[in-house]
């Protein structure tokens, strides 16, 4: 079974460098683009919530002295800079997208207005959703949950670097494996550093399931929209 709508969480630093995560690369960029697009011409709905820390993390930047709500405020700008970036990449390929953010900047995106946002999914329009939810003290994690609930999607695809939730760093712990399945109570219980524990509770009190897996798996967004189920690890309430 494929899901009919769902809502792909990407970091900032998936646009960054593939060394550092910072900044925006471009050929990384494309490849993110490419797998969007695959999955898009299959008649799937997606949204997109894009983090801004490849430019900027408020939380790290209020630690080093920055007024924390207005070191929020720039990370979300950064997040806007990143979901321009993908729109581009993905008009490039041939697919119609629409940015919309919280924080109203008209001059290139539209302001997040949830029945608008309804629109351009049903009429198969890439849905890039930035500016986090508007708000300082929430985290980009927290505003893919709250926009996936929104919006009816079916799941959120929460897109890393490794291929789901291991018993211990892989790159550590040559032994560490593998969790294919996850509920919302032990993510919380045992702090498992997946999401933060606000858009994790919110999914539990919702039952919005969360597909953790790699992104940068050529053909890996596909497979996990089509629910193949050896990939990545699945959060959800039993």
């Amino acid at each position: 079974m494929t899901y009919r709508r769902v809502l792909l969480k990407l970091s900032g630093e998936a646009l960054g460098h593939p060394e550092s995560g910072h900044g925006i690369h471009p050929p990384m960029v494309k490849k993110l683009s490419a797998q969007v697009a695959q999955v898009a011409r299959t008649g799937v709905e997606v949204a997109i919530v894009c983090g801004g820390g490849n430019i900027l993390r408020g939380a790290q930047f209020s630690e080093l002295g920055a007024e924390r709500a207005s070191a929020d405020y720039m990370g979300m700008l950064g997040t806007i800079i990143n979901g321009l970036a993908l729109s581009d990449a993905l008009e490039q390929d041939g697919v119609e997208t629409r940015v919309m953010t919280a924080l109203e900047v008209r001059s290139v995106a539209e302001p997040y207005v949830r029945r608008r946002a309804l629109r351009h999914l049903e009429r198969k329009r890439v849905t890039i959703l930035a500016g986090g939810l508007g708000t300082p003290l929430f985290t980009t994690d927290t505003a893919a949950a709250q926009r996936a609930i929104e919006l009816g999607c079916e799941v959120l695809l929460k897109a890393t670097k490794v291929d789901g939730v291991y018993t211990a760093d892989p790159k550590k712990d040559p032994g560490a494996q593998r969790l294919e399945r996850l509920t919302y109570m032990q993510v919380l219980r045992e702090q498992l550093r997946v999401m933060d524990g606000t858009a994790i509770t919110l999914c539990m009190e919702h039952e919005l399931p969360v597909v953790v897996f790699d992104l940068f798996e050529d053909g890996n967004l596909e497979r996990v929209v089509r629910q193949e189920m050896d990939l990545g690890t699945v959060i959800h309430k039993s």
